[in-house]
């Protein structure tokens, strides 16, 4: 399960990040989390994976145990 604080502003954001997240291989489920700018992706994927799906959509994502 990879979870990442990722800024979720508006409805095209969220949008966009499902589109790109949905292309990533072996996910099993993913959801957003709009309260806590939460993305939770579960699956055999690792967060950096997940991270670098996001900054190519121009979003910074960032682990949620770092704070």
């Amino acid at each position: 399960v990879v979870e990442l604080k990722v800024g979720l502003h508006c409805d095209e954001c969220i949008k966009k990040i499902l589109k790109a997240i949905k292309k990533i291989e072996d996910i099993e489920t993913y959801n957003v989390d709009t309260k806590l700018n939460k993305v939770i992706v579960t699956g055999n994927v690792t967060n950096d994976e997940v991270i670098r799906v996001l900054q190519k959509i121009g979003k910074q994502a960032t682990t949620w145990e770092s704070d």
